[in-house]
């Protein structure tokens, strides 16, 4: 029904303007009569056997949603109805900020992908912590937390700090997003010297507390393997819980869409099946790399439960879902934990 008629309604409509509708239709849909225990009967899968233990954290299902799909933590109740594991909100500012101008967002329909420069736009970290502590559902919330626009990288450590501590009591585990490609000179915080002191730093905010809680950092699938083995070194070093591979691409090989098409697109990252390879290679070469204790979280282009499968196969010990939430519709999450099951 989703890929038959609704999507294809849907996608006859701005993509961001879509985004808002449809999370306004799901938050008003679920409080009707009987909706939660429709959903429960439609979308989730609940059995003992798809439990992880990761990061010191028991997830009811490895199949989470991916950061960028609710940045500021305004719809986690609904999207726990809907079957997933764990949520990731953000990426998370210090301060509110609107992000790149409009159009920023762009589907690619030939080749089941999309492409965004939203540029990091929330509402600050405060107002995601108020709808948080608010929140009714248990299940385990991720923060992805990142540095303003305007903060210069030499200041973007204090940027991160306010978000870790901003998230502290209403999270379950961090990530820190330096991957991003559209928000400048953002991606120089992965160079070595600058992510050993970022993350060094965190770590040691982290472990002051009472009860340090999971540290994760996102990585870029751009990156060439004396990158990666830089990223391998610092991850042990700074004892992180674990690796999310990957945000989105810069590249835009072997695409069907026309060049013309992605020439007027423009800038942008690229999330999708374009990304499913490549993503995955980082997650195996990852897993044969890091020490065994720090876990891997996959993420790219995973639009069947083959893809989540495979990624699993590579050495993820969770995988997250965006690009092919929208192009598959809710229904992907059961279809990938009933796969497992099998």
């Amino acid at each position: 029904m989703y890929k038959k008629i609704i999507r294809p309604l849907l996608f006859q409509l701005d993509p961001e303007k879509v985004h808002h509708l449809t999370t306004s239709a799901l938050k008003t849909g679920f409080q009707l009569p009987l909706a939660k225990s429709l959903s429960r009967g439609v979308f989730q899968v609940t059995d003992k056997r798809l439990e992880r233990k990761v990061f010191g954290l028991t997830f009811p299902n490895p199949v989470g949603l991916a950061a960028g799909f609710d940045k500021d933590a305004r719809m986690i109740d609904e999207y726990a109805q809907l079957g997933f594991g764990f949520i990731e909100i953000g990426t998370l500012t210090p301060k509110a900020q609107t992000g790149n101008p409009k159009p920023r967002l762009f589907r690619l329909p030939q080749d089941g992908a999309i492409i965004n420069r939203m540029g990091f736009n929330n509402e600050g970290v405060d107002q995601a912590v108020e709808r948080l502590r608010s929140r009714k559902s248990n299940v385990i919330v991720g923060g992805n937390i990142g540095k303003n626009k305007v903060t210069p990288n030499e200041q973007a450590l204090q940027d991160y700090l306010y978000c870790f501590d901003a998230l502290y009591d209403v999270v379950d585990y961090f990530v820190v997003n330096v991957s991003s490609p559209n928000t400048p000179d953002l991606r120089a915080l992965q160079e070595k010297e600058p992510l050993r002191d970022l993350l060094s730093n965190l770590q040691n905010r982290n472990q002051g507390k009472a009860k340090p809680k999971p540290l994760l950092l996102k990585i870029a699938p751009d990156l060439n393997l004396a990158q990666l083995d830089d990223i391998v070194e610092i991850a042990a070093q700074t004892q992180l819980s674990g690796v999310i591979g990957t945000n989105t691409t810069i590249s835009r090989e072997g695409l069907q869409t026309s060049g013309q098409r992605i020439t007027e697109i423009g800038a942008g990252g690229l999330s999708g099946k374009p990304l499913t390879s490549a993503s995955t290679q980082v997650i195996r070469y990852l897993r044969q790399q890091l020490p065994q204790e720090i876990r891997i979280v996959g993420v790219g282009g995973i639009m069947t439960p083959e893809d989540a499968l495979e990624k699993l196969s590579a050495g993820a010990d969770l995988v997250q879902l965006y690009t092919g939430f929208i192009y598959e519709g809710p229904g992907l999450i059961r279809q990938i934990n009933e796969r497992l099951l099998r």
